[in-house]
């Protein structure tokens, strides 16, 4: 999000010299300066001891592509904590153990994308109410399933180039 105007008093903002930042929106009424705003988000592989890997259809964003858990991080929580919510929410997995593996900046969405596998035991799927499918992929099929250009798919191949899967 890029500020024009100050959230205290609603004055238009000017560009103003800070420090090392360089050209920052700044508020000459409060004298404050209001640095862009980014969203953090996680992307996490869910991988099983089987080596398989889970993958989703979302009702919102994804009808039609497979995709990776994904999600916000809300207030209090850290990126593991989100991690671990969102994994539990979208497919009813317990993660036991997590591995950081990147971050990516999306900025056609001003978000910071938090890369991680996360490894559970495989169990029944309980997919949340955003969820339309949901499966366990071989690593092969994953690759071939995820979308060319897309952040999960360049996730899942650091995750082969490390020989996570």
């Amino acid at each position: 999000m890029n500020y024009k105007y100050c959230p205290e008093c609603g004055s238009k903002l000017i560009l103003k010299e800070i420090g090392d930042e360089g050209l920052v929106p700044f508020c000459n009424s409060c004298k404050k300066a209001y640095f862009d705003v980014i969203h953090p988000c996680i992307l996490a592989a869910v991988i099983n001891e089987f080596g398989e890997v889970a993958l989703l259809k979302q009702d919102f964003k994804r009808i039609t592509n497979w995709a990776l858990v994904s999600g916000y991080v809300k207030k209090g929580e850290t990126l593991e904590d989100t991690v671990i919510r969102e994994v539990k929410e979208e497919t009813g997995q317990e993660v036991e153990e997590l591995k950081y593996i990147s971050s990516y900046y999306a900025g056609e969405k001003d978000l910071i994308m938090t890369r991680f596998v996360a490894f559970v035991k495989k169990k029944e799927f309980i997919k949340s109410k955003e969820i339309l499918d949901i499966n366990w992929f071989s690593p092969d099929k994953a690759l071939n399933t995820l979308i060319e250009g897309s952040i999960a798919k360049s996730l899942f191949k650091k995750i082969i180039e490390l020989k996570i899967v």
